[in-house]
Formats: structure tokens, C-alpha cells, sequence
């Protein structure tokens, strides 16, 4: 019996976290939950699954939640430190960071500290401190299990293989909804729009990103960390059928691919079982019921966010920290309708051009990057003109 540690429970990959231990009860238990502010479903999910431990971040829904299971054995807790110290626990086996953005950094680096087996589900923690998160994990001797499924599927193509025979990693990309439209068609693109992901069912920060390609370009940076290659061993393929979910290939030519139905579940399930593959009943891919599996070339002029992210890693130090720190602020002002579709792309590019750049950054230029890149992403919108339709 594992016990895991799931932050960020009520998002997408939360509940789907919960899902596949609910579906195998004799191997994982939720030990302890967390959340940001859906105090609600978090007491759902503790009425459920009965943890040891819940964490609420908003302060202003702590008693909610207290109360509502003060009739339980469960400890409620809050704030962003009590996710820190409850990663520690002893009795936790496996922490999956799910929490979005940069918050999900200090919960993880604590939880590696603490010896902790990681299942990687928060890209933005290798893209912003790759190398710290990397340096750290090999000193204490701690697995990080990738949950994304374009990563997940190359672990599970390494598996028996060496790491220096790699010659390539291809992550595969959807292109999103808007593959194959012009920037005179984007510039009116709305939230709601943006939002209709043709193969997955994910979060709304995740589902912006995975429009504008820059979800693509975060799993470029958060590859390059995790298999330990060049950015000039990475490319980017659009597959608009989700079923080849990524390859590699080796020194001698061969090719690997993993493939699947598109369920995050799937990954999931790999990482919390790894080294072992579960059994489950879930619906089973067919060729038949994809005679034609097509691949292009993703456009980087259009789409400009993964360009920026193979140019960010080019340059490394805080560059990827800035270029995680602007977009997470972009696509927030996109969702409230106060900028455009391919303004982020702009707020972006701005902010890598005007922020300290900084080849050798420790953890406090981390942090304090991340705040600057926020604040000067957030003036740049109040002076963009809005260029967008809205809702």
C-alpha cells in the first residue's frame, strides 16, 4: 500500500489522481489532499477518501472546511507552508504535484528533501529551477515519475534502454484548436474559443497553454531536464490524433513510440504504479478505429510561444523562470478577457527582452525573478490595447 500525497486535488489532474486510487484500493491510499481555494470539492473529496490529512490554501475558507469535518478523524490545515510540512510526513510514500504553476516549486523541492518519490504532474517546476530540482533529486537519491503524458511516454520508451544511446526525443502535439489558422483569424479569438480542446479534458490554464503551444514548449524545457539532453535532442511534431503520445530515437536509427488512447489516467496510473503496470478496464485503442494517423510541423511563426521556449532554453539561467512567470500571468489576464489571444505571445516576448537576465540563478533569484516577471507582466497588460473579441 502506497500511501500518496496528491496537491492539488480538485484540479483536472487531481480528481483524475483520485480516480485511478479509488479503482485500486488495495494498492493506494490519499494519505492527504490539498487545495487552493475549491473548499467545497475538497470536502467532498475528504468525505470520500476519509485522509489523514487536508490542506486548504485560502485562508478565508479554513473554517468552512474545518467545521464540515471537524466531525472526522481528519486534520484540516492552511495555507501554502502547511502544504510544505505536510510533505514530510513520514507515513507518505509518493507526492503528485499537481498544484498549478509556480506554486507547485517549494511544496516539491521540500518533498524531495524528505526523500520523497515524485510524480510529476506541475511541468512548471523543472521549467522554471530544472536545474536545481535535478541536482537536488540526485542528492537525495529521489525518482521523479513524469505524469504528463508526452513525458510519461518517453520514460516508458527508456525503460531497458541506455540514456546516452538517446538520439532524439519527438514530443508530439495536438496543435490544439486552432491548428492550421492564421494570425489574422487568431487575433479575435475568444476565451471560449480557446478553451474547446479537441482531444483532452484538462484545466483551464493547461487547455490555454495547450492553444497557444506554449504547454508544448514547458514539456520541451521540462524534457531536456528529465532525460538529461541538449535542446538540440528535442523536437516538437504535431499529431493531431493524441494516440502517438511520444517517441524517441536511438544512435542506431530505431524509433520508439508509446501509444494509447488519449486518458490521462493512463499516466497517472504508470507513475503511481511504477515499476509495475496495472490492470484496469479502460476502453482499449484500436487501429481499426484509426486507419490514418497524420503528422506536420508545428508553425512557430503563428504559434511564436514554443519558439520563445526552445529560445529560452537555448539560453538558460532565469530566461526559463521569466518565460514561465509572464505566461502564467498572460493567460490569467486572457481568462478575465483582458488581453488578447496573441498578445500573450507579445507580454511574453517583452518581458524576456526587459527582465535581469541571469546565467547562474540561485533559488532567491528564482523566486525573486518570478515576482519582477509578474509585476512587468501585469503593467504591459494595462498598457496593451485590448486586441480580442470578448464574451
Amino acid at each position: 500500500m502506497k500511501n500518496i500525497a496528491v496537491l492539488g486535488s480538485t484540479g483536472s489532474i487531481g480528481t483524475q489522481t483520485l480516480e485511478v486510487i479509488s479503482e485500486n484500493p488495495g494498492l493506494f491510499r490519499a494519505y492527504a489532499i490539498t487545495a487552493q481555494n475549491s473548499a467545497d470539492l475538497l470536502i467532498e473529496q475528504a468525505l470520500q477518501f476519509n485522509p489523514a490529512h487536508v490542506v486548504i490554501c485560502n485562508e478565508e475558507k479554513y473554517q468552512q472546511v474545518k467545521q464540515t469535518l471537524a466531525h472526522t478523524s481528519i486534520q484540516v490545515h492552511c495555507g501554502a507552508e502547511a502544504i510544505k510540512e505536510i510533505v514530510t510526513h513520514p507515513e507518505i510514500d509518493t507526492v503528485l504535484t499537481a498544484m498549478v504553476g509556480f506554486a507547485g516549486l517549494e511544496p516539491t523541492i521540500e518533498a524531495i528533501k524528505a526523500g520523497k518519490e515524485i510524480a510529476l504532474a506541475n511541468k512548471e517546476t523543472l521549467v522554471v529551477a530544472g536545474d536545481l530540482i535535478t541536482d537536488l533529486a540526485r542528492k537525495h537519491h529521489v525518482s521523479i515519475l513524469p505524469v504528463d503524458s508526452e513525458h510519461s511516454a518517453i520514460f516508458q520508451c527508456l525503460v531497458g534502454e541506455q540514456y546516452d544511446e538517446i538520439e532524439k526525443l519527438i514530443l508530439t502535439a495536438s496543435g490544439g484548436p486552432f491548428r492550421g489558422k492564421t494570425a489574422d483569424v487568431l487575433t479575435n479569438v475568444t476565451r471560449k474559443e480557446a478553451l474547446k480542446h479537441p482531444n483532452w479534458v484538462m484545466g483551464a490554464k493547461i487547455t490555454i497553454d495547450s492553444a497557444t503551444l506554449m504547454n508544448k514548449g514547458l514539456e520541451v524545457i521540462e524534457a531536456k531536464w528529465l532525460f538529461n539532453v541538449n535542446v538540440d535532442q528535442i523536437e516538437v511534431i504535431v499529431h493531431p490524433q493524441s494516440i502517438v503520445h511520444s517517441l524517441v530515437q536511438f544512435r542506431d536509427g530505431s524509433l520508439k513510440a508509446q501509444m494509447g488512447l488519449p486518458d490521462m489516467k493512463l499516466p497517472i496510473q504508470y507513475a503511481l504504479g511504477h515499476p509495475q503496470r496495472i490492470a484496469n478496464n479502460y476502453k482499449r485503442f484500436s487501429f481499426l478505429d484509426y486507419p490514418s494517423l497524420s503528422f506536420e510541423q508545428p508553425d512557430l511563426k503563428t504559434f511564436r510561444n514554443l519558439a520563445l521556449c526552445f529560445d529560452a532554453l537555448k539560453q538558460g539561467g532565469n530566461m526559463p523562470c521569466i518565460v514561465n512567470a509572464a505566461n502564467e500571468v498572460a493567460v490569467a489576464g486572457f481568462l478575465k478577457d483582458e488581453t488578447g489571444f496573441l498578445q500573450m505571445s507579445d507580454i511574453i516576448e517583452t518581458c524576456m527582452t526587459k527582465m535581469p537576465y541571469i546565467a547562474a540563478p540561485t533559488m532567491q533569484d528564482y523566486l525573486n525573478t518570478d515576482k519582477e516577471t509578474r509585476i512587468l507582466a501585469q503593467n504591459l497588460i494595462k498598457q496593451m490595447p485590448l486586441k480580442a473579441v470578448t464574451i
